[in-house]
């Protein structure tokens, strides 16, 4: 199915994208953030300053052509940062907040960083990296800016294929090299695929020192002249959303599932289930779809109050996403999409589009872009590779690593799935974590935790094999974290006993559609959620 692109501007570099956005949204708010409990917000016109100020202030202590490091909470300061950097100063090295000093010193002296500029209470991990490495901390930005008193060299002209960012990939065990083409061209696909407008507010939940959040949580909005406002975590979130009233939220699964499941049962304690079906049942009915999510805001603002009355659109990445948690939050008149993306893509690979989804894919590939299916078998499963001007540069200073992943152009992604008959991809695994037999058959854990994650009471799994009795063959053995607030609605006595009654049936149920050789022989259950990465993907570890 065809369907028309949405127009966008493109722009050759970050800082065209950074002048462009600054001129035609001048006035507009940029950002908003807490300071000391008060709301503080930014328009365009002060942002795009406060940026050239302190790429001037930077230049001048001789950072000129320099990596930066950059790491630190969500904020002004982050992002005035990072742009600074990367508007024809240098190329910023995107670090997690979280980074100890061992990995930071390993970090710095790899990449050659000139500069660290981070948080202050990053600080204190600085003090072992090379002392003639300068030490920025944001509390020191505003004077340096103030005292700024020349823009610098900001029409020096900028090389679309240099590096404008490194980002880590999970562990920072590679430095992935985006250059400007590859960030700004992302950003033009995804907004050719989804709406947004200058009237949108993106709640910037995610670390930003993320690709995903830098790239959909700030360089998106920034273009289409939205606002940014910063969450100070997920349990400010309630709050801020009644706050700011956001129309967008990137997150990943897990925030997603929340979010929906905190609705759920608010609608179980207040029995209204059986009224809120008829009222999906009658908005469901209506055409256009622009239509029924417009009647739904309607008939569920009870559900859209509690998300600040705007939102519109959730666009979860990360992780595969429940597709009955997409569906049930546009049946409330919310949008939820899902993406594929990587960091060495830019990091968006493929999306669904906003008016052509399928909520059990990973999405479509994107504008000028190619996905495809490498070393296909019979049943149309292989590696994903992908193809296009958002695909990274290489991993900094590891041509070999490089070469094993970039070949004629195409990214190998590690990642198996396959392409339905309407060119949506669907994700099932990593070919890391396949699992083989003694008889040579591939078992894709993720395929199974979908699965058992479908079942009424379990939360969370994870699949993995363990030496079958005679250490000849493997097993499968099942991680369960159940679903204690829908168990406990149940009302039973004993919950810890009917946990174990719905837990077996659920690996029972999963196993009857299962050949013999996919099926779960052992489990067990946690009481605490399965261990995950920062962006929600669970922590796989050899038993």
């Amino acid at each position: 199915m065809a369907y028309q692109n949405y127009p966008v501007e493109e722009h050759a570099d970050l800082r065209e994208l950074l002048q462009k956005s600054v001129t035609a949204f001048a006035d507009r708010v940029a950002f908003s953030e807490k300071r000391d409990g008060e709301t503080v917000s930014h328009t365009y016109r002060q942002y795009g300053a406060d940026v050239a100020s302190l790429r001037a202030a930077l230049a001048a202590k001789g950072l000129g052509g320099r990596r930066v490091v950059v790491a630190g909470s969500n904020g002004y300061a982050w992002v005035t940062a990072f742009f600074a950097v990367v508007s024809g100063l240098g190329c910023a090295v995107s670090v997690d907040r979280e980074t100890d000093a061992e990995t930071l010193a390993r970090i710095v002296s790899e990449t050659d960083a000139g500069a660290v500029i981070c948080s202050p209470d990053f600080l204190p991990k600085t003090e072992s990296i090379d002392p003639a490495v300068l030490r920025v901390s944001f509390a020191e930005l505003p004077a340096m800016i103030e005292a700024a008193t020349d823009a610098g060299d900001k029409d020096a002209p900028i090389d679309p294929a240099s590096p404008a960012a490194i980002f880590f990939t999970s562990g920072a065990r590679r430095g992935v090299m985006l250059s400007h083409r590859n960030l700004c061209f992302d950003v033009a696909s995804l907004c050719r695929m989804i709406r947004f407008t200058p009237e949108d507010v993106f709640l910037s939940v995610l670390p930003i020192h993320h690709a995903y959040e830098t790239v959909c949580g700030f360089l998106v909005p920034f273009s289409c002249g939205a606002a940014v406002a910063f969450s100070e975590g997920l349990r400010s979130l309630t709050g801020e959303m009644k706050e700011y009233h956001p129309t967008v939220i990137n997150c990943v699964p897990y925030i997603a599932e929340t979010m929906y499941r905190k609705v759920d049962a608010s609608i179980r304690r207040q029995g209204m289930e059986r009224s809120v079906l008829n009222m999906i049942r009658v908005t469901n009915a209506i055409r256009p779809e622009k239509a029924a999510l417009a009647a739904k805001r309607r008939a569920f603002s009870f559900v859209h109050k509690s998300f600040g009355g705007k939102l519109r659109l959730i666009l979860s990445s990360g992780a595969p996403a429940d597709p009955a948690v997409l569906r049930g939050f546009r049946n409330y008149g919310i949008l939820a999409l899902q993406a594929y993306t990587l960091v060495e893509c830019g990091p968006v690979a493929a999306v669904n589009r906003d008016r052509f989804y399928n909520d059990a894919s990973a999405g479509l590939s994107m504008p000028d872009t190619l996905v495809d299916i490498y070393d296909m078998q019979d049943d149309g499963m292989g590696e994903i590779r992908c193809k296009g001007d958002h695909v990274m540069l290489g991993y900094f200073g590891d041509p070999e690593a490089t070469a094993k992943v970039l070949r004629d152009s195409w990214f190998y992604t590690g990642d198996l799935g396959f392409m339905d008959s309407d060119g949506f991809l669907h994700v099932i695994g990593r070919r890391q974590n396949t699992i083989v037999n003694a008889s040579g058959k591939q078992i894709f854990p993720e395929e199974l935790e979908a699965l058992l994650n479908s079942t009424k009471y379990v939360r969370e799994s994870l699949v993995c094999a363990v030496p079958n009795e005679t250490g000849d063959d493997v097993v499968l053995k099942a991680i369960l974290y159940p679903d204690a607030e829908t168990i406990r609605a149940l009302n039973d006595d004993n919950t810890r006993q009917r946990t174990a009654i719905e837990m077996r049936r659920a690996v029972s149920e999963v196993n009857e559609v299962l050949p013999a050789f996919k099926q779960i022989s052992l489990y067990e259950i946690s009481e605490e959620p399965l261990p995950k990465t920062p962006s929600g993907t669970l922590i796989r570890q050899a038993d």
